[in-house]
């Protein structure tokens, strides 16, 4: 195999030499995720493997939660779609626990704190409900979780 059959096969795999997909969620199910460190570069990477997409119509796809963007495989931002978040957060999870180890301690975040900050998370987002950053904060707040210097961005 030469230099121009491996670019065309890479090519091919990522979906870049003929249009195959049908939406945003086609890709990233495709391709498992989407590095989308840059939302706006990661956007355009969706938009190459598809006819017709615009800004707007990704702006809609990721609104409605066709597809998602999470810290997966922290802290490096990823695509990924609905049907694989859990798999992938269950196989990610204990990697980025190990990774977050020293923070935990400096921070006193402990497991006890964790699962509570995701039962006010569940909870805060639930029918649809999108917050930011601050608001999740005070929704921390609320509950009697208290920040802890950068404590609110490695939950």
């Amino acid at each position: 195999m030469n230099n121009s059959e491996i670019a065309y096969r890479r090519l091919y795999n990522q979906g870049l030499t003929k249009i195959k997909f049908t939406s945003p969620q086609d890709v990233v199910t495709q391709l498992g995720a989407v590095q989308a460190q840059d939302f706006s570069g990661a956007k355009w990477a969706l938009a190459q493997r598809l006819d017709n997409e615009t800004d707007a119509s990704l702006d809609k796809q990721f609104n409605n939660a066709s597809i998602l963007r999470t810290h997966l495989m922290r802290p490096t931002w990823h695509f990924v779609s609905p049907q694989d978040i859990r798999w992938m957060l269950k196989l990610t999870a204990p990697r980025v626990h190990a990774v977050n180890a020293f923070m935990y301690r400096k921070l006193e975040v402990d497991e006890t704190i964790i699962k509570k900050s995701y039962t006010v998370i569940e909870k805060s987002l639930q029918e649809n409900k999108h917050l930011t950053r601050d608001e999740i904060g005070l929704a921390f707040e609320k509950a009697g979780i208290k920040r802890r210097g950068n404590g609110l961005l490695i939950l």
